[in-house]
């Protein structure tokens, strides 16, 4: 880290926070991290509980260090995986020094929102409320969303942003690194995220995956990276399988002559040269595991807690 880095421009003390995103799925908390941080940390789909596991994006913003936890969205869990996703976000705010909740303007305070609101009574610290996809939304729509918010919890501070267009982004980011507690930064000022190459790979690969096959293929899919080897002149050599419930599912995956799965390797493959700078070699694999979604194995490769029952 270099001086001007840790001194910035003033005499200020370097500042560091760990702040939580939390909201229900698809508010666009992944979308929002990915503009804070100017990187793709985090994937993003249009299908419902993409983010699984709590995936931590690093921004720098003068002398702070903001990292940004991207929680699974909270919604009524049915399933053991659901438990986790559930309790994972949770938990990323009640360890983080302040809280950004994510509403989706355009959707308003549904069920999910409500259940959330009642939540965050039994969390303490600061919590700012950040109302999302502004841009669709008519002004006064926004201002009588806020009202019926207000009783819920008094919020430290609101922002109207649209993550998508980055809309309001920059002052959400002056606010949170003004915040940011004085302290030492916890990650190098380069590092873009903590999670490690071979999680980031598989979660690039499962992107493409949601992406091609959100309506053919159920929710219940992950992938692994089983294999990573750096070859003669940079190139890296990659293996990864994707786990599915049922040999139905195998062949959606696999599409007529394999011709799915090498449009989902190849579109994988040309971005994870892209984010790694070097040529790669992607070979993917699937595989039938009917009980993976109760395999305490499948949930530590997540990153997730596996829930006794």
């Amino acid at each position: 880290m270099s001086d001007k880095a840790i001194s910035g421009t003033s005499n200020d003390p370097v500042r560091c926070a760990v702040i939580a995103l939390i909201g229900a799925p698809n508010a666009g908390k992944s979308t929002l991290i990915n503009q804070l941080t100017g990187a793709k940390v985090s994937i993003v789909t249009h299908k419902v509980q993409t983010t699984r596991a709590r995936m931590r994006g690093i921004a720098i913003e003068g002398v702070s260090q903001l990292i940004l936890v991207d929680t699974p969205g909270i919604f009524t869990p049915k399933r053991r995986l659901d438990r986790a996703m559930v309790d994972a976000a949770w938990a990323g705010a009640h360890d983080a020094d302040l809280t950004l909740l994510l509403i989706d303007a355009a959707k308003g305070v549904n069920d999910e929102v409500r259940a959330i609101l009642q939540g965050l009574q039994n969390l303490a610290g600061k919590i700012i409320l950040l109302l999302n996809k502004v841009d669709l939304v008519k002004k006064d729509a926004l201002l009588s969303l806020i009202e019926t918010l207000r009783p819920y919890r008094d919020f430290d501070e609101i922002f109207m942003i649209s993550a998508m267009t980055g809309d309001g982004v920059s002052d959400l980011k002056s606010y949170l690194a003004n915040t940011a507690p004085p302290g030492p930064w916890l990650y190098p000022e380069d590092q873009l995220t903590d999670a490690p190459l071979r999680y980031l790979a598989a979660e690039i690969t499962r992107e493409k995956l949601t992406l091609r096959l959100h309506q053919e293929l159920p929710y219940a899919s992950t992938v692994e990276t089983t294999s990573w080897k750096e070859l003669r002149g940079g190139k890296v050599r990659l293996e990864q399988t994707i786990f599915v419930m049922r040999d139905s599912q195998k062949k959606i995956v696999l599409g007529k002559q394999g011709q799915t799965i090498k449009a989902i390797s190849m579109e994988s493959r040309k971005e994870l040269a892209d984010i790694l700078g070097v040529p790669v070699d992607l070979f993917l694999f699937v595989k039938v595991r009917s009980k993976w979604g109760d395999d305490p194995e499948r949930y530590r490769e997540m990153g997730l807690d596996f829930p006794k029952n």
